[in-house]
């Protein structure tokens, strides 16, 4: 008789530290939610966070508002959220730079980019393209490494500013070939693209999203990606890895887009988080409106995602050590 009581109370004491958390489970969302954009509204993350947050509204029943809060490197966007309540109702859009690159290239960080966030899912990733102008008579990467090592003054590539993906997967190339690069940092990718195409600029690390119009115009010609795959929208383009010059055999740099919660999310909530982001990146209309500028669009798991953040702070950590790379 003692032996069933005491099993029953057991039961019961088990049950009752469960219910905090199903409660919390079944209350979420209890009420509007908040994307935030660490950058200005207009750009590709802007418009990323407006097309899953539309999607996760009629999912979640509650509406999702984005809240762009630039700064910093994107750094100023993600400290709101790494010090929000870890309720489910403020998440980030977080990117390569706020989320990786940051936590080496800023010496007095507010927050500590593993420590600080819980990450839900991954929702795109794209590489960079390395790009001369259509004048160049360089046509494959062997020829650009050549080209660069007999350049005087050295070869210069551009960059929408120091401290970015572009910068730092040149210094990255640089660093693997001994090309001896000269970067030339430019207030946005703009500005870039215009030298590439009026030929003062001799060569560029950019995004899809830039490249992509003026490959297909014929004004730029494209090198190599920086994935360890061939990009579907550039399927004859090969990847630097494929280039058989020494140094590249494993070269892989790519931009990538996600979702972050601060650090210590309930799991049942952010196990309803991933599903309802994953499903919302599975979408007909966003895959296809995403995947058309260049972006490899799908969600992951949370523990993939952590991988990727895991393994990626410490990549650029080497790079920015390596090159001694300081933000303005």
């Amino acid at each position: 008789m003692t032996l069933s009581l005491s099993r029953r109370r057991l039961a019961g004491l088990l049950a009752a530290a469960l219910l905090p958390g199903v409660a919390l489970a079944q209350a979420f969302p209890s009420r509007p939610i908040r994307i935030v954009v660490p950058f200005p509204p207009g750009g590709s993350t802007d418009l990323l966070a407006r097309r899953l947050g539309e999607k996760l509204a009629v999912a979640l029943g509650q509406p999702v508002v984005v809240e762009n809060r630039p700064g910093a490197g994107g750094t100023t966007g993600a400290d709101a959220v790494a010090k929000a309540p870890a309720d489910g109702h403020t998440l980030l859009m977080g990117v390569t730079g706020s989320n990786a690159i940051a936590a080496s290239l800023y010496p007095r960080m507010p927050y500590d980019t593993l420590r600080d966030f819980t990450p839900v899912s991954l929702v795109v990733s794209a590489p960079l393209v390395l790009a001369v102008g259509s004048g160049s008579p360089i046509r494959t990467v062997r020829d650009y490494v050549a080209a660069a090592k007999a350049a005087r003054p050295p070869m210069t590539y551009g960059t929408p500013g120091n401290g970015t993906s572009m910068h730092l997967t040149g210094e990255m190339f640089d660093l693997a070939t001994g090309a001896g690069l000269t970067h030339v940092p430019y207030k946005g990718s703009a500005p870039a693209m215009n030298d590439l195409l009026g030929g003062t600029l001799q060569s560029m690390f950019g995004d899809f999203l830039v490249l992509l119009p003026q490959i297909r115009a014929g004004k730029v010609t494209p090198i190599a990606v920086t994935s360890t795959r061939r990009h579907p929208l550039l399927p004859e383009v090969p990847t630097l890895a494929e280039s058989g010059v020494p140094g590249l055999e494993r070269f892989e740099a790519t931009s990538w887009q996600g979702v972050f919660a601060p650090a210590g999310l309930p799991r049942e909530v952010l196990a309803r988080l991933n599903a309802e982001v994953v499903k919302a990146m599975e979408a007909p209309d966003i895959k296809e409106f995403f995947g058309g500028q260049g972006f490899i669009v799908g969600g992951s798991t949370p523990e993939q995602f952590r991988a990727l953040v895991e393994a990626e702070v410490p990549k650029w950590g080497r790079v920015i050590k390596a090159a001694n790379v300081k933000v303005d």
